[in-house]
């Protein structure tokens, strides 16, 4: 659509599109060297200063996310039962945490982070092979999944590897990161294993019940790349969102840039070598009926970068039809649902069409008491 004010009209539908068939991403532009943003990214003010309005919401410097020890934590060991106590606390009033000692050698991490770098780095060229904006592609390479849909566009570009349940065909990846990724996966994969366990037994649930209930069996990959941005004050490299998973993995390079909004304030997740950061996502809200905060987080822009950070999402897309509320084990009298039972793909569906666009997708789904 054309907006016209004091200055030429401005056709913004035309200048995304163009962007769209570029088919090169945020990068592209860093590329040929823009040193003023298109205006379709630009955030109001407001927005980029924290949310609601600069006075309202404020950078925490004082505060830092919960650092878990998974060391010794294996089924049995005596310290296993402190371990998921520490993460059904850190669930409860962070909805983030960070671990460390999982068992996954820093190798394989600094592997991921390089293979990562080096996809999105590629010649634009090689890069729009694997340019696509259908969900059903297994493998592909855009910028912003809701392009046409928000106010305005994020400062960063993504690779998506769709993991499970079904196996991806290692053929299918681009080579510049295929071994990285695929050992990366396997590793977070059994990783992603032991925190299920450990989300139930933190509420008092059998081991295997979150599995059980297919809470992990779709896995995504996802390397998302923010390119140094040469206006970062107008902009944002990840809106303000909750995940729509059960829950989400993330490894981040020592640069920085994620922020979570925790008691009103933005607190800055500083990156800890070796640690990765888990946050809930808002699945994991809906069967705990509450009880694990989905919490919301961005991305800042950065005249610094580029910046990598390596996401997985655990969720559920091999049956899609599964109705999930909240669990009625967690339930008494005095903790009635909040939630309604929602099909899954209703609730994807309802995420995806609204986009990054600042509002809880759960609150749609609530009960009123």
């Amino acid at each position: 659509m054309a907006e016209v004010g004091s200055g030429p009209v401005y056709d913004r539908d035309r200048e995304v599109k163009a962007f769209d068939e570029s088919k090169r991403g945020v990068k592209g532009l860093v590329d040929a060297g823009v040193t003023k943003i298109p205006r379709f990214f630009v955030e109001p003010p407001e927005v980029v200063a924290g949310g609601r309005s600069s006075s309202d919401v404020e950078t925490a410097t004082f505060l830092d996310i919960p650092i878990v020890d998974l060391g010794g934590a294996g089924k049995g060991s005596q310290h296993r039962e402190e371990v998921a106590r520490r993460i059904g606390w850190a669930c409860e009033t962070w909805g983030f945490f960070q671990v460390v000692n999982h068992g996954i050698e820093q190798r394989v991490l600094d592997g991921m982070i390089e293979g990562g770098r080096r996809f999105h780095e590629l010649p634009g060229e090689e890069k729009m092979k694997f340019y696509s904006r259908d969900y059903k592609t297994k493998v592909r390479f855009s910028s912003n999944f809701d392009l046409y849909k928000v106010r305005a566009a994020n400062w960063r570009d993504t690779l998506f590897f769709d993991m499970a349940p079904e196996p991806l065909d290692p053929h299918v990846m681009p080579l510049a990161c295929r071994e990285d990724a695929i050992e990366y996966w396997k590793n977070i994969r059994a990783l992603g294993n032991t925190l299920l366990e450990l989300f139930s037994e933190a509420v008092g649930l059998q081991s295997s019940y979150l599995q059980n209930m297919g809470c992990g069996e779709g896995q995504a990959l996802l390397a998302h790349y923010y390119p140094a941005c040469p206006e970062p004050e107008l902009t944002l490299g990840a809106s303000k969102h909750s995940d729509p998973d059960f829950f989400t993995i993330l490894l981040q390079d020592q640069i920085g840039g994620l922020q979570v909004l925790h008691q009103g304030q933005w607190v800055n997740v500083t990156p800890v070598n070796g640690a990765l950061v888990v946050n809930i996502g808002d699945l994991l809200q809906l069967v705990s009926n509450g009880r694990f905060k989905s919490v919301e987080h961005r991305v800042t822009a950065s005249a610094v970068g580029p910046r990598i950070s390596i996401a997985c999402f655990f969720f559920n897309n091999k049956t899609p039809f599964r109705v999930y509320g909240p669990i009625k084990e967690l339930l008494t009298e005095d903790n009635p649902p909040i939630y309604k039972d929602i099909p899954l793909h209703e609730f994807l569906s309802h995420y995806n069409a609204k986009g990054l666009d600042g509002r809880p997708a759960l609150e749609k789904f609530k009960l009123c008491h």
